[in-house]
């Protein structure tokens, strides 16, 4: 039995009939590799191998009463036809049929009273094609999680590897009787002011640095503090765009691909990285559609950046290990090449703003905060649209680097990779990508009241990089 982190449950109190709090992915294969069809009974099959090499995807949930303190995970073997399931393509099963699919399960939220995961076999793809859609409750995993599940679950050649089989099934955890799990609240309650006066320290230590920070969004400050500044922060609030308000229970979801070849060049010309040339071309492609929708700001939209804090080490701390970086986004800058440099040093000066307090205060701060009192206040938070009103950015966007080599799911090649992130209350709009291969394969979610023109927001993305392209690369070649 492991006890949820605070961080972790903070994905669960921020549910709500508009809100889920897992994260997906779709895995667009090409079956001709596999020694068999790949259907439901197939991958469930290989499912089944590798689930002893899963812990996260075989347990579930158990709640402490009255919320006294974060819930705890219990050992629980899935029955997997609830578990791995199977969709079929509307005709022609092209692009949009396939977005369409996904934003509907995606959508639906997961079953608390079973391990918090789903599989999809998602058939009828055009051209032969199959993909795998599925989703994990974020309160189970980050990033770093992420990938394990699937390199637990792909394989380097068609053919695939040997697995060892489980070495013995370990006795279950005891599941635990409602007055036990009250008796341990109550001697955690009693630890509480110690971690509230650690946390407390940490914060006065960064007091300074937090005092800088927070000046340096104050414009007449600004102007003093950073006078060389390419790009000021616009404030303490990120400036108000259509997709920054609340949000329905529909989604809508597009994905697009990148040349990584084209992305170094524009890197390696800048002398930037290829984070920046990615927000970059998120920034065009947003500014693209925020004057689309007359809607465009005056000053840059703001964006939230997770940074994962695991050191990569075996044996590390179990749940989320994140922090995040607010950078801006220089939606106000009419040039690619422009906008390039001034996304870089927005980006400097968001990691030497992250450097000023602990990272890992997000996960302490969400640690002091029970059940008990996060979940209706998470629900008041919703109730008075506080996030629209206070709002520090304007959207999470992330790049994530993936595998070089080519991949195989159940023997069929891994042909992309797209995440399917999360949007909330206030924010309507989320942008992931991962790199794998030679592409970055790009994900966007949004509320498709909000942003019902998603699709057409994805193929901006490559419109952008040309224009970066013939700004930089191209015009030194002519």
């Amino acid at each position: 039995m492991q006890q949820l982190t605070g961080l972790d449950a903070l994905f669960l109190a921020m549910e709500s009939p508009e809100v889920n709090g897992h994260v997906g992915s779709v895995c667009v294969l090409d079956p001709s590799t596999a020694p068999r069809p790949l259907t439901r009974a197939r991958l469930t099959a290989h499912v089944a191998s590798r689930l002893h090499l899963l812990p996260l995807l075989r347990r579930s949930l158990r709640f402490v009463p009255l919320g006294l303190d974060q819930p705890y995970w219990v050992d629980d073997e899935p029955v997997l036809k609830h578990h791995v399931r199977q969709v079929r393509l509307p005709r022609p099963g092209g692009d949009h049929e396939l977005a369409t699919t996904v934003a509907r399960l995606h959508a639906q939220p997961l079953d608390r009273s079973r391990p918090l995961w789903e599989l999809y076999l998602v058939t009828g793809l055009r051209g032969g094609r199959v993909a795998v859609y599925s989703k994990v409750h974020h309160a189970s995993m980050d990033g770093v999680s992420g990938d394990d599940v699937l390199t637990a679950l792909l394989d380097g050649t068609a053919s695939g590897r040997v697995v060892a089989p489980a070495d013995g099934d370990p006795p279950p955890d005891e599941v635990p009787r409602d007055s036990s799990l009250v008796v341990r609240s109550l001697l955690s309650l009693l630890r509480q002011p110690a971690r509230v006066a650690r946390v407390s320290l940490g914060l006065l230590v960064s007091v300074p640095g937090l005092v800088a920070a927070g000046a340096a969004r104050v414009p007449v400050l600004e102007r003093v503090l950073a006078p060389e500044a390419v790009l000021p922060y616009g404030g303490l609030r990120a400036p108000h765009t259509p997709f920054n308000a609340s949000i329905s229970a529909d989604r809508a979801w597009a994905f697009a691909d990148l040349s990584l070849a084209d992305v170094k060049r524009v890197k390696e010309f800048a002398g930037l990285t290829v984070n920046d040339v990615v927000l970059a071309v998120c920034a065009g492609a947003l500014r693209r559609w925020l004057l689309a929708h007359d809607a465009l700001p005056d000053d840059p939209l703001v964006a939230a950046i997770p940074v994962s804090l695991r050191s990569g080490a075996p044996g590390g701390p179990t749940g989320n290990q994140l922090s995040v970086i607010l950078t801006g986004l220089p939606t106000n800058v009419g040039t690619p090449l422009d906008r390039l440099l001034a996304t870089a040093s927005a980006m400097r000066a968001g990691k030497a703003e992250m450097a000023t307090f602990p990272p890992t205060m997000l996960g302490e701060l969400s640690g002091l905060a029970l059940p008990l009192v996060a979940d209706p206040g998470w629900r008041l938070w919703a109730h008075w649209r506080l996030m629209e009103r206070i709002n520090p950015f304007n959207l999470f966007v992330s790049n994530v680097p993936g595998p070089r080599e080519t991949l195989y799911y159940a023997g069929a090649e891994l042909v992309g990779y797209y995440p399917a992130s999360s949007i909330i209350d206030g924010q309507g709009l989320n942008i992931t990508a991962m790199s794998y291969r030679d592409r970055i394969c790009f994900g966007l979610l949004g509320c498709p009241t909000l942003v019902p023109d998603v699709e057409q927001l994805a193929a901006w993305l490559g419109d952008e990089l040309h224009a970066l392209l013939r700004d930089t690369v191209d015009r030194e070649a002519g």
